[in-house]
């Protein structure tokens, strides 16, 4: 079993930053391809971003590429969300998400192709 543990989020200002860790116990993530989504109120859970095993290969939502950027740290089991340039509609609670990739180093983008998932921090962008 994978435990995750999301921190980092909190209340910014439109254009702001922040920066989400997704610590992970339990076993070690080296060979899990990880994942952030998010979900707003009233809305369905929606991807954000992923990143394969190694950390080579990324892939983001259009609505967040080009501001945010995933990183994942294998030695530290650690996945992180970068997020600059924030905005009112980022508003959400984010959640990290891992499944176990021995055999192909890629990303997933359904949530229904993801094991694990954390709890959950709230992210707040104000205008």
């Amino acid at each position: 079993q994978v435990q995750l543990e999301e921190s980092g989020g909190g209340l910014v200002q439109a254009g702001g930053s922040l920066k989400l860790s997704c610590a992970a116990s339990g076993r070690t993530v080296s060979n899990y391809a990880m994942g952030w989504f998010r979900q707003a109120p009233g809305k369905e859970r929606e991807f954000v971003a992923a990143i394969s095993w190694s950390g080579i290969d990324t892939y983001y939502a259009g609505s967040v590429k080009g501001r945010f950027a995933i990183s994942k740290d294998n030695p530290k089991n650690t996945v992180y969300l970068r997020m600059n340039t924030l905005k009112p509609e980022d508003t959400a609670v984010y959640y990290c998400a891992a499944r176990v990739s021995y055999y192909s180093d890629t990303y997933y983008l359904a949530d229904d192709e993801y094991d694990y998932w954390g709890q959950g921090t709230q992210v707040t962008v104000s205008s």
